[in-house]
């Protein structure tokens, strides 16, 4: 992933994420990954424990995180999830 977050690549995720992970309630888990979206289903949300990616209408992204290392490592777990499903 680039500095900017390809919109298709997130939907993609968020699409194996729904398919293959453990889904409680309409919240999906996989590899320490949670996804979900608000109630009109307008806006993904996709975290781990220390980041999150808040994803909505006209492709509008925003990350939260305390320390870039972590950021880092987020990708690097999307990336894998993507690799493997």
């Amino acid at each position: 992933m680039k500095n900017e977050l390809d919109s298709h690549f997130v939907l993609s995720l968020f699409d194996k994420l729904s398919k293959h992970g453990e889904n409680k309630d309409g919240v999906y888990f996989l590899q320490g990954i949670k996804a979900y979206t608000d109630h009109d289903g307008y806006t993904l949300f996709i975290e781990d424990a220390l980041v999150q990616l808040r994803f909505g209408f006209h492709n509008q992204y925003h990350f939260e995180y305390e320390k870039a290392e972590h950021l880092e490592q987020f990708k690097k777990k999307l990336e894998a999830i993507d690799k493997t499903f």
